[in-house]
C-alpha cells in the first residue's frame, strides 16, 4: 500500500469516526466542562472564575442580590446546561440558558477591561484569554443546537 493510499484510508476512517461520534463527543465534552465548572462554584475558593463571575453578576443586578446567592444560581444554571448537553437535550430552555450564560461570560471584557487586557485592545490578560476561549464554545454550541438535523 502506498503512502497516498494509506493516507486516503486513514482519512476515510477518521471521517467515518468523526461523522459517527463527533457530535456526541462535542456535546459530552462541553457538558462535562459545564458540570465541572458549575460544581466548583458550590465550594467557595475552588473556582478560578469565582471572583470574576461574582463581581460581574453583582454589577448586572446592581448589587441588589447577595453575591453568594448569585454564584449558586450560576452554578445551578451551569449544571442544568451540562446535564442537557450530556443527555443530548436540545430544549429551548437549554438553548436559552447556554446563550444567556455565554453573553454573561463575555461581559467582563466590557465592564472590567482593566482585568481583561494587559495591552488593549489586542493584548489580553490571562483573564481575557480565559474569556475569549468561550468563542470556541459558542461556535461549538451553535453547531450542536442549530447545525444538524434533529
Amino acid at each position: 500500500m502506498s503512502i497516498k493510499e494509506l493516507s486516503t484510508t486513514l482519512d476515510d476512517k477518521v471521517h467515518h469516526l468523526s461523522h459517527k461520534y463527533g457530535m456526541r463527543y462535542l456535546e459530552s465534552s462541553i457538558g462535562l466542562i459545564y458540570l465541572w465548572f458549575g460544581a466548583l462554584k458550590f465550594f467557595p475558593g475552588l473556582s478560578p472564575a469565582e471572583q470574576l463571575a461574582g463581581d460581574t453578576l453583582s454589577i448586572i443586578v446592581f448589587h441588589t442580590i447577595d453575591q453568594q446567592w448569585l454564584l449558586w444560581g450560576l452554578a445551578v444554571m451551569e449544571l442544568v446546561i451540562g446535564i442537557c448537553l450530556l443527555f443530548r437535550s436540545r430544549s429551548k430552555l437549554a438553548i436559552f440558558l447556554v446563550f444567556l450564560h455565554m453573553a454573561g461570560t463575555l461581559l467582563p471584557l466590557f465592564i472590567f477591561p482593566d482585568l481583561s487586557f494587559s495591552n488593549p485592545p489586542f493584548g489580553f490578560s490571562i483573564i481575557g484569554q480565559y474569556i475569549m476561549k468561550n468563542l470556541v464554545i459558542i461556535g461549538a454550541l451553535v453547531i450542536i443546537y442549530f447545525g444538524r438535523e434533529r
